[in-house]
């Protein structure tokens, strides 16, 4: 490897303390011009000591694999439990929803009490679960076959089964949401399922903690100027916050 610089060394410090440094930051900090950074950046990822990311680079790698349900329902728990009480402000009575599948939608499914002639529609059998465990609302399971590892339903059958039916707002929770490649899941069958869901509601809210961002799956799903809202926590960047805002995205942090 090259032997770095001092300003390279720090930018290096700067990393072992916080998740994400942008470009503009460093380049305050540094005293230096964002095209120097810029390089230094390229050069810092070249030698495999951090990842490059829109704006500014990360420590930890940009792309997710895929894990159990198991593996997920320990991460990042108090995160996704304020998420969930603040998405909990937009499902109102005599509604028609759609719970995407994952551990933040079933979080969610387990909120869910209360309201009135409320209709969810879900690929998720674990959310379709809990939520008929609420006798106050209608569950819709889409049918199909049935992926082991988020015990969701992707392929034709689920395709069809939902373009029956129209709904207010689908709650979406993904693996990665990037500026550049947009949302994101590690199954590409469970992405193009989630882009049809987009297409059958009025407004599409993403359930996002802090640690999806700036991270990439293998299935693209849309371009974050697709969806209308983000519900994440107080980890999220800054600058990729500010960035979503301009596309049109409201963001809100809790």
């Amino acid at each position: 490897m090259k032997v770095l610089n001092e300003r390279q060394s720090k930018i290096l410090e700067s990393l072992e303390t916080k998740k994400y440094v942008s470009v503009n930051e460093l380049s305050d900090r540094l005293k230096v011009s964002v095209v120097t950074i810029r390089k230094d950046l390229n050069l810092l990822e070249q030698e495999g000591y951090l990842h490059r990311t829109h704006g500014g680079a990360s420590k930890q790698m940009r792309y997710v694999f895929e894990q159990t349900i198991t593996e997920k329902e320990t991460q990042n728990v108090e995160e996704k439990t304020r998420i969930i009480t603040k998405a909990l402000d937009f499902i109102k009575e005599n509604e028609f929803i759609i719970l995407s599948s994952g551990t933040t939608a079933n979080l969610l499914a387990q909120k869910i009490y209360g309201i009135r002639n409320l209709t969810v529609l879900t690929p998720s059998l674990r959310v379709a679960l809990e939520v008929c465990k609420n006798p106050s609302v209608n569950t819709i399971h889409l049918g199909g076959e049935v992926r082991k590892n988020s015990t969701s339903t992707i392929g034709v059958l689920a395709e069809e089964t939902l373009s029956n039916f129209s709904c207010t707002t689908l709650f979406l929770g993904v693996e990665g949401i990037d500026l550049d490649y947009g949302l994101s899941s590690t199954n590409v069958g469970e992405a193009h399922l989630n882009r049809k869901m987009m297409e059958r509601v009025d407004k599409t809210i993403v359930l996002a903690d802090s640690s999806k961002i700036h991270k990439r799956g293998f299935g693209f799903i849309c371009y974050v100027e697709k969806i209308d809202m983000l519900i994440t926590d107080a980890g999220a960047d800054p600058e990729f916050v500010e960035e979503l805002e301009k596309r049109g995205v409201e963001v809100i942090i809790c």
